[in-house]
């Protein structure tokens, strides 16, 4: 590439990060999520970062709760695209059982969890489970792009 030549612009923000399958490792990651925002430029408390931090909490404690082998982490994974504004949220895990995006219901009244999945249903632009390199699987959430909901660019 010559000096003339136009450097590509990044359009896309990429953190990665393996924590430990436990319940403090679940609360870093969503620490680290909005925090790993801040830093591209998306402030804590605006409604993006905070639809993040509930989407990373609600991931992460399934894979915890559900996905735990004994010995094993979870990834996360957050991608940021500039022009969509849009953030896509991945929890790896090496647990085989795979949530059933199509089979989401409401718990029992009485029951005191169970509500997870109906949230990040909620909240999500979209969801889903995909297969990953080795044992077990990914759940990923992806938020409503900026310019298809109306807010503000925090660009």
């Amino acid at each position: 590439m010559t000096a003339l030549q136009a450097q590509p612009s990044v359009t896309e923000r990429v953190f990665v990060q393996r924590r430990s399958a436990t319940r403090l490792g679940a609360t870093l990651a969503r620490r680290l999520a909005v925090w790993k925002l801040d830093v591209w430029g998306i402030p804590y408390g605006t409604p993006l970062s905070d639809d993040v931090a509930l989407l990373v909490a609600e991931l992460a404690a399934n894979s915890v709760l559900h996905g735990r082998v004994p010995g094993r982490d979870f990834e996360l994974r957050l991608s940021y695209a500039y022009e969509t504004g849009a953030v896509r949220i991945e929890i790896s895990d090496t647990h085989e059982i795979r949530p059933d995006p199509l089979s989401v219901r409401p718990p029992d009244t009485e029951a005191d969890g169970g509500r997870g999945l109906l949230i990040v249903e909620a909240v999500a632009f979209r969801w889903g489970v995909s297969d990953r390199v080795g044992p077990g699987k990914t759940v990923w959430a992806e938020t409503e792009p900026v310019a298809r909901c109306g807010r503000e660019s925090v660009r």
